[in-house]
């Protein structure tokens, strides 16, 4: 596979940070630009990053020493070094839209972890074990911006990173008619740890903004089709969701209750996790999982602390499958919310879009 330059856009931030480390030794990626905003433009990434370094992991020695670019000033400047960008940035939405199409239209293509272009029509968003086929609006994307090589594609939201793939291979087999969730979101995903966000010790706060709304919509996004230019939605099944804000470092666990058109088995449940395969793994791309999701028989698995750096933080986790007395099943499910539903999820995102030539 040929080697690409690339950018990380909003490189202090903790999934700037996230980026940083899964592509410190990747094998096509290297990093050449790591840019922030103005108050950190000019520093060398460390001192940019300070004690906000939020990883367990050490700072990549190879990243220290860069010197960091001013994330919306340098734009020209950036895209003639790289050949792409992943951004993470801290921004009002609006001014995140305009940003990544500015790098679009300056030819350089850009994987977003952001959330403000996941309902732009001809924006594909990309769990790439669930609907790689999207990223084929593209054409139609540059078609409108006037590019040759820039675009912008996004991942999902986090939080949906856990039960969609699990609930993606029983629907093509058996049809979903309606899906309750509840989530209980790390605390990692609102860029916090524990030292900075005191509140959650010992607590539980019932809503985190915008989080219900892109549960219940988003997976109908990732089941649409391409038409005419534009993704359309799905308009089944129909989700219901809660979220809350747990006092856990990393890993987002949910709680499914699903009603089928046509009920599986319990067994033919598992049998279809232990055996679903997407291109990645067809593609043996190097961050995807081998197993993709992992059912465990035990009652109090899986857990967040034993559980969510299963494959590299990369595979989704369930559990706890049984019939339930006003749905036909409920089960719970477990994943990453920092590396399969973030840095992790765009760099499999990326790695998909660089193996189809979309890069090129």
């Amino acid at each position: 596979m040929k080697q690409y330059n690339v950018g990380i856009i909003g490189a202090t931030g903790m999934v700037g940070q996230r980026f940083a480390t899964l592509l410190a030794e990747h094998p096509w990626f290297n990093v050449k630009v790591l840019a922030a905003s103005p108050r950190s433009a000019g520093k060398r990434y460390e001192d940019a990053v300070g004690s906000k370094w939020a990883m367990t992991v050490d700072m990549p020695a190879n990243l220290k020493d860069i010197i960091v670019m001013d994330a919306t000033a340098d734009v020209e400047t950036i895209a003639g070094q790289v050949d792409f960008v992943f951004c993470a940035v801290d921004m009002k939405k609006d001014e995140i839209k305009a940003l990544e199409e500015r790098y679009a239209k300056a030819e350089c293509p850009v994987v977003s972890n952001n959330s403000a272009h996941r309902f732009t029509e001809d924006v594909p968003m990309v769990v790439p074990e669930i609907n790689p086929e999207h990223i084929e609006i593209i054409k139609s994307q540059r078609e409108r911006l006037g590019t040759k090589r820039g675009f912008v594609a996004v991942k999902s939201n986090c939080s949906l990173q856990s039960y969609v793939p699990a609930l993606h291979p029983l629907k093509e087999e058996y049809g979903i008619e309606k899906a309750l969730v509840c989530t209980y979101q790390a605390i990692s995903g609102a860029g916090k740890t524990f030292e900075t966000m005191p509140e959650i010790v010992d607590n539980v706060i019932p809503f985190i903004g915008g989080e219900e709304e892109k549960s219940e919509q988003e997976p109908l996004k990732l089941w649409g089709h391409i038409e005419g230019g534009k993704i359309v939605s799905a308009t089944e099944p129909s989700f219901t969701a809660q979220c809350f804000r747990v006092p856990v470092s990393d890993g987002h666990t949910a709680a499914v209750f699903v009603k089928f058109k046509k009920k599986p088995t319990k067994e033919a449940m598992i049998e279809a996790w232990k055996n679903f395969k997407g291109v990645p793994q067809e593609l043996e791309l190097p961050s995807a999982p081998k197993q993709f999701i992992h059912y465990f028989e035990e009652d109090n698995r899986p857990q967040a602390k034993l559980d969510r750096m299963i494959e590299n933080g990369m595979a989704v986790c369930t559990g706890r499958l049984r019939e339930d007395t006003q749905y036909d099943y409920k089960f719970v499910c477990l994943s990453h919310n920092t590396l399969r539903g973030a840095a992790g999820g765009a760099v499999l995102l990326a790695e998909l879009l660089a193996a189809k030539g979309y890069f090129d």
